[in-house]
């Protein structure tokens, strides 16, 4: 501003004193110059201005920024704090749930060393018998099975008895004195008798009142055998009858009734000495 001022004087000045062309035609350029250079410092300083305001503007936003971190901060510190009890408390509850684990897995290898044996003896057992029964008596007549935790032993009732009779037939012997080898062999397992029928209606006997009677009273026939002709110890022998309700197939042609007509022979592990084994420490 002050330039313009003093080019003013110089030109009010050289236009008294009478300035020659050329000299005015020089102080108008300079003075073109002079507004061109002034338009361009405006438009700097509102350049810079408007830069300024944004500047300001950035400075607020990161004095808000820092505000809102320094409070997260202090959440973190207050979560942090937290998540130490919570790490503490759950660090505990991990070392009592591995302890658990430990001893649940100590019980599971327990259990597996106990099936191991009881499927062992289990084995064995089925092995003598199929040894025993084949040497020299080999029947289609005569199934040995094993089933979880017992040894079956199923005797069509044609090899035993009498038709509608409770009474031992002459060729049963051969039959019970095989199996009773076996038995006397595993001395700690318990043996149990099933008589079945099949559903025909039994006409009433003397002592027979229907197939209840009849499969119980073969059952015992057979348990008398096993003990007072081959020594098996009464204490392991158990009498059952099942009558016609757990059949093998339908009762419906004389070849199914034929099956369905049988004494099961169970030799299982004694039920005390197996829990006894599950209770060892």
């Amino acid at each position: 501003m002050k330039k313009l001022i003093g080019l003013f004087s110089v030109v009010a000045i050289l236009l008294s004193s009478c300035v020659s062309k050329k000299q005015f035609t020089a102080l108008q350029n300079a003075h073109s110059k002079t507004e061109q250079e002034l338009e361009s410092t405006q438009s700097s300083l509102s350049k810079t201005a408007n830069e300024l305001d944004k500047e300001k503007t950035k400075v607020l936003s990161l004095k808000d920024k820092i505000k809102y971190l320094l409070k997260g901060n202090e959440k973190t510190l207050e979560f942090i704090d937290n998540l130490t009890v919570l790490s503490k408390s759950a660090s505990e509850n991990v070392k009592e749930t591995l302890s658990q684990l430990s001893k649940k897995d100590e019980y599971i290898q327990h259990i597996q060393s106990v099936n191991s044996k009881r499927d062992s003896i289990n084995l064995a057992v089925a092995f003598n018998l199929k040894k025993v029964l084949n040497n020299g008596l080999n029947d289609d007549d005569i199934q040995v099975t094993i089933e979880k935790t017992v040894v079956y032993i199923s005797i069509a009732d044609k090899l035993l008895f009498k038709s509608g009779s409770y009474e031992i037939s002459s060729r049963a012997s051969s039959i019970l004195k095989k199996v009773a080898e076996v038995i006397n062999e595993q001395p700690e397992m318990d043996v149990i008798v099933e008589g079945h029928t099949d559903s025909k209606i039994l006409i009433e006997k003397e002592n027979l009142n229907d197939n209840w009677d009849l499969s119980v009273k073969r059952a015992t026939s057979i348990v008398r055998v096993l003990q007072n002709e081959y020594e098996v110890a009464p204490e392991r022998l158990i009498a059952a009858g099942r009558s016609s309700y757990v059949p093998l197939v339908e009762n419906d042609s004389p070849e199914n009734m034929a099956k369905n007509r049988r004494t099961k022979i169970i030799i299982m592990p004694k039920l005390d000495q197996f829990f006894e084994l599950l209770d060892a420490k």
